[in-house]
């Protein structure tokens, strides 16, 4: 099952250019994002990756960035095992409302194995990024991460 993709929409009470901040910044990532740091110059053809303990965990090639409003990127998980005919892909979408952003993430190209059919664990892109985004959304808006809950 290919061309499938996982959409998950929040609103966040922040601004645009501290929401692109948090994407984008590693001072950011490695407080919401499971200790990882990010890294790429942010420019459409670039490299970014993602980071653990010095290691990098994920990796894609940067298909579309404008500063404060969209960033599209192929992603590569380093010890992926599944059968895959090209990257998956992933992009976050901002939209200013007043005092708050819609932010959309979007993760396409993916196959049946990217999705875990479990709620209790942070297994599969459809478990991960809710955790991810969900702890990016209380550190924007309180100054803290949510309490670490290991399953």
């Amino acid at each position: 099952m290919t061309n499938t993709s996982f959409l998950y929409v929040t609103y966040i009470a922040t601004t645009p250019e501290k929401l692109w901040e948090a994407l984008t910044s590693s001072d950011f990532t490695e407080k919401y994002f499971f200790g990882s740091k990010i890294q790429s110059d942010w420019h459409e053809g670039s490299i970014i990756t993602y980071s653990r303990d010095g290691e990098v965990s994920d990796h894609g090639i940067i298909l579309k960035c404008e500063p404060y409003r969209l960033l599209s990127f192929t992603w590569n998980y380093v010890h992926d095992k599944a059968n895959r005919n090209k990257p998956s892909r992933v992009t976050f979408e901002l939209k200013a409302m007043d005092s708050t952003v819609k932010l959309t993430l979007n993760h396409e190209n993916l196959v049946a194995s990217d999705l875990v059919d479990k709620d209790d664990t942070f297994e599969g892109l459809n478990n991960g990024w809710p955790a991810i985004i969900s702890n990016l959304k209380s550190l924007l808006e309180t100054g803290t991460t949510l309490p670490a809950i290991f399953l």
